[in-house]
């Protein structure tokens, strides 16, 4: 049976598809959003580790949908869960813990402020962060977002306050801050997508500590499940489909997107026709559709007449290290650590943008304070080790005892990952999902001067950590990448033969097919992307509803 056509068909519903569903079905346009997963109710989210991190709940297992993971052309891939995010309605704002950056002016011209790096494929945006900004605060009012903006040298312009005043945080957060004060850096609150007030019909968090890795049974976590999903559907124009894993999409022979081919939860492959398709399904997986949605017309993959679709992936780089207070050392002569309240929601960004070189590098990042995550599972297989270093027996007893003897503050880094040729996705004939699709083929070669930025950044946060005087500061990680914060893969601009996409997100070969995740970024900045990628989803929600209101064609 064929399904009649409608105006815009999306592909993802997370922090890109969303905003395009909700604008567009109040725009009175009739809209279908295919979701790969379920659709959540809040009843499912239960603080259950096993189901949440330790199944598929969220993620697919490897041996059923793998991703291929190497590092280095010449590395032989290896079958990983890396650069999943959660599937289901809602996508990765699911189970987002909700850091809630805007990137700064200068992610936008990082060509013109770094000059050509050697190695690299940085880019400029075509856009700035000017004409991004009043979709930042629309952002921000229609997710709900948490925060207190405080003037610093670093700060980007604001047109006016957060949405919601700040959650409550933990006295350790005033200790970072007289901390900083005393080194002469600036510790800032961190906005969070979690609401601290009743808003929009939304119930405030209850501070669970259970963020990051879980999804809200209160529905104060921001993400589009909770906030624009619901506003969507009330539309009356917008239907979701959960449980569709889309195959191809399709063009007609005019090289025109015509609709989306997928397998429905019944099994059954049938095509969506739609005079719109908007993809939004991850960098990862949005490269992986349209390099699988071959023809004639687009041999190569849908819209890769210039070889890019895929091309110029980017992570952020990762850096960590924690501090372990003893309790029964310090907890007399520092009450706070006895105190429960989950949040710390401090961040330092000093080093964003180096004045020069002399440290090896010129972009910089975010330091991002919290405790860390209470998953026990997770913590004593930690604590347990593996292979040789492994233990058991009274070793692994006693280290269980001091853990739970412990609090532990820790800072991550969100610094830049530089696009290199190296970095990039490519499809896998040889190895098919459980839908007998072609798997997504990843592999990365980091640009050396982000791990000297990443260095220096765990550097700086090990500084704040060992003036708060804790038993131990150890550091975990240098080298690292945060596979599930994904861009570049079809980055737009305004030359075709040097970009995938035009500045309003179109394909530049195909002009009614649109990409709104983090594919669309040149640089992924140095912050959590989320906020950014739902911002000019909403900018380009903007235009595509007045271009369709005009009567021109989709995006011209």
């Amino acid at each position: 049976m064929s399904l009649p056509e409608v105006d815009v068909c999306i592909i993802g519903s997370g922090a890109g598809g969303a905003p395009m569903a909700l604008e567009l079905g109040r725009a009175g346009f009739k809209v279908v959003v295919l979701e790969k997963g379920p659709h959540y109710r809040p009843q499912d989210f239960i603080h259950d580790e096993i189901l949440n991190s330790r199944r598929n709940f969220f993620m697919p297992m490897p041996w059923e949908e793998p991703h291929l993971f190497r590092h280095g052309a010449r590395e032989r891939y290896e079958k990983s869960s890396a650069a999943w995010t959660a599937n289901c309605v809602g996508g990765g704002t699911v189970h987002m813990s909700g850091f809630f950056y805007r990137l700064k002016p200068v992610d936008f011209r990082l060509r013109s402020t770094l000059g050509a790096v050697p190695g690299s494929t940085v880019e400029d945006w075509p856009i700035s962060y000017e004409e991004l900004a009043p979709f930042y605060d629309k952002a921000e009012v229609e997710l709900g977002v948490s925060g207190h903006a405080v003037p610093h040298p670093f700060a980007e312009p604001r047109a006016g306050p957060y949405p919601l005043p700040p959650l409550d945080v933990h006295p350790v957060a005033g200790e970072i801050d007289k901390a900083c004060a005393a080194m002469g850096w600036h510790a800032l609150p961190t906005a969070r997508g979690i609401i601290s007030r009743p808003y929009k019909g939304r119930a405030p968090c209850a501070y669970c500590a259970l963020c990051g890795s879980y999804g809200c049974e209160m529905g104060a976590k921001s993400g589009t499940n909770a906030s624009l999903i619901p506003a969507a559907i009330a539309t009356g124009n917008v239907s979701v489909r959960p449980g569709c894993m889309a195959r191809s999409v399709e063009v007609d022979r005019r090289g025109r997107a015509r609709g989306v081919v997928y397998v429905g939860p019944d099994g059954v492959t049938q095509e969506q026709p739609a005079k719109v398709v908007i993809v939004s399904c991850t960098a990862v997986e949005s490269a992986r559709l349209l390099l699988n949605s071959t023809s004639s017309r687009f041999p190569r993959g849908l819209a890769n007449g210039s070889g890019l679709v895929g091309r110029n992936l980017t992570f952020s780089s990762f850096g960590e290290a924690q501090a372990t207070f003893r309790l029964s050392r310090q907890a007399q002569q520092r009450p706070w650590l006895k105190d429960p309240a989950p949040f710390v929601n401090r961040s330092i960004q000093d080093f964003y943008l180096m004045p020069d070189a002399r440290f090896g590098f010129r972009k910089g990042g975010t330091l991002g304070f919290m405790w860390t995550h209470p998953n026990p599972i997770h913590a004593a297989t930690g604590l347990a080790g593996s292979g040789a270093s492994a233990v058991f027996g009274k070793e692994l007893k006693d280290r269980m005892r001091a853990y739970r003897d412990s609090r532990i503050l820790q800072f991550e880094v969100y610094a830049e990952f530089l696009p290199t040729p190296g970095t990039y996705v490519t499809v896998e004939p040889g190895v098919k999902d459980r839908y007998g699709i072609p798997v997504a083929a990843i592999t990365v070669e980091r640009h050396p001067q982000d791990l000297v930025a990443t260095r220096f950044l765990v550097d700086r946060g090990e500084e704040v950590l060992l003036r708060l005087e804790p038993d131990e500061v150890k550091r975990t990680n240098t080298t690292g990448e945060t596979t599930i914060l994904q861009h570049g893969t079809c980055r737009f601009g305004d030359d075709a033969s040097a970009s995938v996409l035009d500045k309003y997100c179109r394909a530049h070969e195909v002009p009614n097919l649109y990409v709104v995740d983090g594919s669309f970024m040149p640089t992924g900045g140095s912050v959590p992307s989320t906020l950014t990628i739902a911002a000019n989803s909403f900018r380009v929600a903007d235009h595509l509803v007045r271009s369709l209101r005009s009567g021109a064609r989709a995006g011209g």
